[in-house]
């Protein structure tokens, strides 16, 4: 019985299922806990797991490849890594941005961008390989339709006719809202998105299946609730609120997570999180 489906995001090559839902679930209970003193077993909540399917084939090198600034290929990655570095700049004064005059050891834009990042606190202890690998996922879902499709499976293969929420974290929420659009067969679905990137314009928004029309998304057809839960300081989600491009049912609700403002962590610790999974799973049931 699967009540609750979970869905990563990005950077998760390394790990498995298990490996995730033995540092989620802790986390996840934690929130329900706080927000109602319930819990969810153990055994009626899945993850939906897809990062093998960017782990990269065997090779001479350790971990993952020995990628550089020369590298990160022009358009998506490069633009996602020029939003991340705007991001930092705004909000951490030791990071300068990208209006400063490049130094003349680093006049690669890119280059100057993964320096900058490295000195954030909001990308702390990632390398420059890290920061582009993970930009080049995001590129890879969006320009691969064989790997968008298989990941978009995964998911799918773990909903049944018990489950009541799906809770998506980074990348995984996009994977989610485009995997419930694609099934509206299924229904009494909630939703409940962790730094989001969904309503990014160009580099995620526009690239939506299916498209957007008129700076609007299609509502996706099997969701009866959708809660969306940002911290401000989270330099992955970029915007916030989702409501005003995906429609006024998405509530939007703001969390503190502190230094790591991205990781799942404190997302679902958070009481705001607990509450919208509380709610969505009474809903469910009433409605069984």
């Amino acid at each position: 019985m699967t009540r609750i489906v979970l869905v990563h995001g990005i950077a998760q090559q390394f790990k498995g299922a298990d490996t995730l839902l033995a540092d989620w679930y802790p986390a996840l209970s934690d929130g329900l806990s706080l927000a109602s003193g319930g819990r969810v077993p153990r055994h009626e909540v899945s993850m939906a797991f897809y990062g093998d399917l960017f782990r990269p084939a065997g090779h001479r090198g350790l971990g993952i490849p020995d990628l550089d600034a020369s590298d990160a290929e022009d358009g998506l990655e490069r633009e996602l890594l020029l939003q991340w570095w705007k991001f930092a700049a705004e909000r951490d004064s030791r990071v300068s941005g990208p209006d400063i005059p490049a130094r003349l050891r680093t006049p690669n834009l890119v280059q100057r961008a993964l320096n900058a990042l490295s000195h954030s606190s909001f990308f702390a202890g990632l390398s420059e390989r890290m920061l582009i690998f993970s930009a080049r996922q995001v590129r890879r879902y969006f320009t691969e339709p064989e790997t968008r499709a298989g990941i978009q499976r995964r998911l799918a293969e773990q909903v049944t006719s018990e489950t009541r929420v799906i809770i998506a974290h980074s990348l995984g929420t996009v994977v989610a809202y485009e995997t419930l659009c694609a099934h509206p067969h299924w229904h009494d679905l909630a939703l409940v998105t962790l730094g989001s990137p969904l309503a990014v314009r160009n580099l995620v928004f526009d690239r939506l299946i299916p498209q957007p029309t008129n700076s609007y998304a299609r509502w996706p057809a099997p969701v009866t609730r959708w809660a969306n839960i940002a911290d401000e300081g989270d330099a992955v989600s970029l915007v916030n609120e989702l409501a005003p491009r995906f429609g006024g049912r998405v509530r939007d609700l703001s969390v503190h997570n502190g230094a790591r403002a991205h990781d799942v962590g404190p997302y679902l610790t958070a009481r705001e999180t607990g509450q919208a999974i509380t709610e969505a799973l009474k809903t469910g049931n009433a409605g069984a």
